[in-house]
């Protein structure tokens, strides 16, 4: 017999914090810089594959219907009382980056196979369908682009396109997926969704410096990406003089002053600027490099100031062809989005399972590019962050949140989640 459906519901936060350690556990290296347990899990690599392989298995555990579609997004599906409503969607990624910690995407797909779990165990029916999914290189450090499965999920980029990236080592995306097994058969554009809720780590210092747990998330900045090249001329280290040198490596390092330059002006709103690659040829210690090559990530709330920035950026690189005869630039964009505003009446929804669990809450902007914000174009979007310790580190082994940040978390996130999906 069928349970009355509860106001609010209460996850299993030790079963959580145990799937989020077993899952860290694939791709775990231990990292010398920290002394730390750290995660390595870039998409679709044959560490990632095995992360999805037992994901998959827990969703089919839990009693999900699992479908793979061409871009190796994964959905598991819990069936609602009617078939033809829209569902209610949940979910994040399990790809990382290469120096990572166990939560960053992990806790909101392993949060949802949890909240479906808690549903099971209650006898808990919904009038819409409940759906986890897990999006394809949300990071974008293997192929370049990140929000990558979400976005062509969406419709802002097409399967064409996602397809035919390349690694550095020029594997492409496409022959990764059917060498790994995850270019499935169903279609990548999804039907929209009745509404999609993410919940994630902060990833910054904002809910322990205000003493809270919870943070309903307003929105994602605006986020540019950037990769330059600089040509410029080899030459021996010694007996070249230096006005006769064309120093693609001093270029770079012009470009990068040039960015903390623009930051530090405060003439670009709240602008942030980082070179997070660089690397020069030939890589050697009395060679002139004659190329470098670079990655410019910029991230701006305002998408003026943004566009602002980014005309600064050029300005300076033609600058820089022009002061130095032999230096030429190029530059491709890898990834841009604009910033994207979240659903209010949803916040409300998750402000107030805050509430009813009694969690204090933040309103906040998220200063990182989540799979919600693609998701944002087909459906009422929102986000739940939860509290990271040691200021919010991120992208780094020392990532940690608490098991009972985790557990309340996921708890705003399934009784929201019961709430949209009781909705007519």
């Amino acid at each position: 017999m069928t349970s009355p459906t509860p106001d609010k519901i209460t996850v299993n936060g030790d079963r959580l914090w145990q799937s989020l350690m077993d899952l860290a556990d694939i791709g775990a290296y231990d990292d010398e810089r920290t002394g730390l347990r750290g995660v390595n899990r870039l998409a679709l690599t044959d560490t990632d594959a095995t992360g999805r392989r037992q994901v998959i298995a827990w969703m089919e555990q839990a009693g999900l219907t699992v479908r793979i579609d061409r871009m190796g997004n994964i959905y598991g599906r819990r069936e609602g009382t009617d078939p033809t409503a829209a569902p209610v969607l949940t979910g994040s990624h399990i790809d990382s980056v290469a120096t990572a910690g166990a939560f960053d995407g992990c806790l909101g797909v392993l949060g949802g196979i949890e909240v479906v779990r808690t549903l099971n165990e209650h006898g808990i029916t919904t009038r819409r369908p409940v759906e986890v999914g897990i999006f394809t290189e949300e990071e974008g450090v293997r192929f370049g682009t990140d929000m990558l499965g979400s976005a062509v999920a969406a419709g802002r980029l097409t399967l064409e396109y996602a397809h035919a990236l390349t690694d550095r080592d020029g594997l492409t995306l496409g022959g990764e997926l059917a060498r790994t097994g995850f270019n499935g058969p169903a279609d990548v554009r999804l039907d929209s969704p009745h509404a999609y809720v993410e919940c994630h780590i902060e990833q910054g210092p904002v809910l322990a410096e205000n003493g809270v747990e919870i943070g309903v998330v307003t929105g994602v900045q605006g986020i540019s990406w950037q990769e330059i090249t600089i040509h410029g001329r080899a030459a021996h280290a010694g007996t070249t003089p230096t006005h006769m040198r064309v120093d693609a490596g001093l270029a770079a390092a012009q470009i990068i002053v040039h960015l903390r330059a623009l930051v530090d002006s405060g003439e670009y709103g709240d602008l942030r600027a980082t070179v997070g690659h660089l690397i020069v040829h030939p890589d050697l210690t009395n060679i002139v490099p004659a190329r470098a090559e670079l990655t410019v990530d910029l991230r701006n709330p305002d998408d003026v100031q943004m566009a602002r920035a980014e005309e600064a950026l050029a300005a300076c690189l033609r600058d820089l062809e022009d002061s130095r005869p032999g230096l030429s630039l190029t530059v491709r964009r890898m990834a841009k989005t604009a910033y994207v505003p979240f659903d209010e009446g949803l916040q409300k929804v998750i402000a107030q399972a805050a509430d009813d669990h009694g969690l204090e809450h933040i309103s906040l902007l998220s200063g990182a590019g989540h799979d919600a914000q693609e998701i944002a174009a087909l459906c009422p979007t929102a986000m739940i962050f939860v509290r990271g310790e040691y200021d919010g580190i991120s992208h780094n082994p020392r990532e940690y949140s608490t098991p009972e940040a985790c557990a309340h978390g996921v708890d705003v996130l399934a009784t929201t989640l019961l709430r949209l999906a009781d909705q007519d």
